[in-house]
């Protein structure tokens, strides 16, 4: 694989700072990455290679393995391991993809057709299911504590859509509901990546578990910024149906906090809920709800928690020793909230 067929992807720069060199290095690993996602996703029958390939084709951010490429520079980053435990997890996000566009009926993901419009959703979901497994195939070379690290984060990221699809309990606090439900399906995986870098890199062992809260709490900065993305940000930037969070009923923090606000006795969020309590199956009712919402005060208010989530992040960093790695993955940290798509 080529540098042109690179150029679908984010650069490394996107979330680790401005140091020229250390984006080179990370620049140079992600290429090796990702010409071993496309040997390991290789098939023999042309339905399964194409299906299995199709999210991989379609680029990315890879922030988990950009994250892990950063964390294992605590230790000795040029290994063979290192590149296998990023291959990993991108493998497990791009399955979980699979499943989520089945979920939540998205029609586009990344700028490309999700895989169930093209190919329906009994494929869809084979596929996802066939990348879990060639993920899990590559845990296992790193080793019996990578599988099970693997196996508790498969379970989180399963409980986490679980418990999103059936709600809280009753008399549980919705929000705090929603932020467990953040950590699980997105943070845990996030998390391993960044204990994955530290584990491999033989790096000193004392930093995983900084890393791996730090990943945590960034995963769910991360998916927080998501949800004021769905509101505020066209298809063309984020690659992704502007509202569809909104149409598939998915209790988001605008959401909830404007359903608070309502309840309260605001009277502007009253009106924000009427429109989102309506059918949003036409593109009009749909684009009204999405526009009232993001006009809110609530959206800022969870643009704000985001940010806290992010700062908290950044404070699991104490113990790392001061350097270009901490000030990158501070930088991290400040990229998943400033982003656009």
């Amino acid at each position: 694989m080529n540098d042109e067929d690179m150029s679908h992807l984010a650069s490394p720069a996107t979330f680790i700072g401005a140091d020229a060199q250390l984006a080179a290095d990370i620049s140079t690993q992600l290429e090796a990455v990702e010409r071993r996602l496309y040997e390991v996703t290789e098939q023999t029958r042309k339905l399964p290679d194409t299906t299995s390939k199709h999210l991989l084709a379609a680029g990315g951010k890879r922030a988990r393995p950009n994250l892990l490429l950063l964390t294992a520079r605590l230790g000795e980053a040029d290994c063979e391991a290192i590149i296998d435990a990023a291959v990993a997890v991108e493998l497990i996000h791009l399955a979980s993809l699979y499943h989520d566009d089945v979920m939540d009926d998205a029609p586009v993901r990344r700028g490309a057709p999700a895989a169930h419009e093209v190919w329906g959703n009994s494929v869809a979901i084979l596929t996802g299911d066939l990348l879990f497994s060639k993920a899990s195939g590559v845990t296992a070379k790193l080793g019996p504590e990578a599988v099970a690290i693997q196996a508790e984060t498969f379970e989180r990221l399963v409980l986490g859509q679980l418990n999103e699809f059936a709600g809280p309990p009753e008399d549980a606090d919705a929000i705090e509901h929603y932020i467990q439900v953040l950590a699980d399906k997105t943070g845990s995986l996030i998390a391993t990546s960044a204990q994955f870098g530290v584990m491999f890199s033989q790096a000193d062992q004392a930093l995983a578990e900084p890393v791996r809260v730090f990943g945590e709490r960034v995963g769910i900065a991360f998916q927080l910024a998501d949800d004021i993305i769905d509101l505020t940000t066209t298809s063309s930037v984020s690659g992704k149906t502007p509202g569809t969070d909104l149409r598939e009923r998915v209790p988001t923090l605008p959401v909830l906090y404007v359903r608070a606000a309502a309840a309260a006795g605001d009277e502007a969020a009253a009106e924000v809920v009427e429109l989102l309590d309506a059918d949003l199956s036409s593109d009009e009712a749909l684009e009204s709800a999405r526009v009232a919402l993001a006009a809110h005060s609530v959206t800022e208010k969870a643009r704000a928690e985001a940010v806290r989530w992010a700062d908290d992040a950044k404070s699991a960093l104490a113990p790392l020793p001061d350097g270009l790695v901490k000030e990158s993955l501070f930088s991290f940290a400040d990229s998943v909230v400033s982003r656009s798509a």
